[in-house]
């Protein structure tokens, strides 16, 4: 025997709840050999590790648990057992997604709501959390966007193009309202809120085109 080599019976085997806790199954394993109750612990793992990255839907957390083998009711239980305890909660996720996808990238409802259905959110709970921001809160976030814009981006227009001044500004408009539909805003306001900015920006916008 070698001098670093120990006894089979000597080497220390993990405890039952070292190994229930263990980390998740290789690649390639076969979760649904597994007993329902380590079953449950490996996808109650998972499900956390998850939650910590970020906050998520309950229909995002199945997908994942799905791809990785668990069994459906095992899936059932674990979610459930989650959102007891509040950490899984569509409404709260939905109330968070809206106000941080808003404040901070500044999108729009339009594109709010798509966001929320490729998480699975339910329609009904999505609406909830989309009331939290009416009319005047998008349009003000709109104007921002385009005071931004305005302020900052390198428009790279052809001045002396056909057309003159004239087109420029047209073009210059079209690009704002581009700008604000990719985001989800209506074209309507969009094109309200880039017609009302550009007028009181007045001399700085024949500037930027000159």
């Amino acid at each position: 025997m070698q001098p670093d080599e120990q006894p089979r019976s000597a080497r220390r085997r993990p405890s039952a709840d070292e190994a229930r806790r263990g980390r998740s199954p290789r690649r390639g394993a076969d979760v649904g050999s597994l007993a329902p109750a380590e079953q449950e612990a490996q996808a109650k793992d998972l499900c956390l590790r998850l939650l910590t990255d970020r906050a998520r839907s309950r229909s995002e957390l199945s997908k994942k648990l799905t791809d990785k083998g668990f069994d459906g009711e095992v899936i059932d239980r674990v979610l459930d057992r989650l959102a007891e305890v509040k950490l899984v909660d569509d409404a709260a996720f939905a109330a968070q997604w809206v106000h941080s996808r808003h404040t901070y990238s500044g999108k729009g409802k339009r594109a709010l709501a798509m966001e929320l259905r490729t998480k699975g959110v339910a329609p009904e709970v999505a609406a909830g959390a989309l009331d939290q921001i009416d009319g005047d809160d998008e349009r003000a976030r709109a104007t921002e966007l385009v005071r931004r814009k305005l302020r900052t981006a390198s428009l790279d227009f052809e001045v002396d193009g056909p057309g003159g001044r004239s087109s420029e500004r047209d073009r210059l408009v079209r690009r704002l309202v581009s700008m604000l539909a990719r985001r989800g805003y209506p074209q309507g306001m969009s094109f309200d809120v880039v017609k009302t900015e550009l007028a009181q920006a007045g001399s700085a916008v024949d500037e930027l085109l000159d």
